[in-house]
């Protein structure tokens, strides 16, 4: 399976999120922001970092650049995509997603390793997950506070389009705790924290799984690659 990760200026995360395709055993295809194809890819993730800068609004330019026509097009198509920190932000502003993600409430930039819930395990890259499931993933961010209108925020959650919750602290104010969303196809993603800084042992947070120490973000990538397996 070919997944495509893009870069903007100002991703810190691409080459992270590159490794963590290939450790799950995928290919991972580089995409540039001014590309206007997706080089035949089956699925894409959009990483972290600080895109222009996050001049605007996190993510606004991003949302706009050459290559999320085609994002958005593929993801309307049924592409799975990925969006993770800034991929996040700039799927909200590409309205792939609802709400928007604005200054931590505390006002600092937050890095931690953050335990989550997960609450949605049907979806292209949590069906690896059970829900109820608590997983430990890196997390970094200044700009994570997550917002919606109160009827959004009502439809989000009785329609079951939380994908993630912060368990033991809300790093950053988010409603209703949401850590990740997807949408109501369950092909896109986004979450604030970081799954590829979590898919090595001896690399990522301890957890009190021995076994599972580290790993809990590969399970993401490996997902997405089940799942296009049962669907060959």
């Amino acid at each position: 399976m070919r997944i495509g990760v893009v870069t903007f200026p100002g991703s810190l995360d691409d080459r992270d999120a590159q490794r963590a395709v290939r450790r799950a055993g995928g290919e991972a295809v580089a995409l540039w922001h001014g590309d206007h194809e997706l080089q035949g890819v089956d699925a894409i993730v959009l990483p972290g970092g600080f895109s222009y800068g996050d001049y605007l609004r996190c993510g606004a330019i991003a949302a706009r650049s050459p290559i999320m026509a085609e994002v958005i097009a593929a993801a309307n198509a049924g592409m799975p995509v990925l969006g993770i920190c800034n991929g996040f932000q700039i799927l909200v502003e590409a309205h792939l997603l609802p709400g928007g993600l604005i200054r931590n409430d505390h006002g600092d930039f937050v890095c931690r390793d953050q335990k989550l819930r997960v609450e949605n395990a049907s979806t292209a890259w949590t069906n690896g997950f059970t829900v109820g499931q608590e997983i430990t993933i890196p997390l970094k961010n200044a700009e994570g506070g997550f917002i919606v209108d109160a009827e959004t925020l009502k439809r989000i959650e009785g329609e079951g389009l939380v994908a993630f919750r912060y368990l033991d602290v809300n790093p950053n104010g988010s409603l209703d705790d949401i850590a990740g969303l997807t949408n109501a196809r369950g092909n896109v993603v986004g979450l604030m924290p970081h799954p590829e800084h979590a898919t090595e042992p001896g690399f990522g947070p301890d957890t009190p799984d021995a076994m599972r120490s580290g790993v809990d973000g590969l399970t993401f990538f490996t997902s997405v690659l089940h799942g296009a397996l049962a669907r060959a």
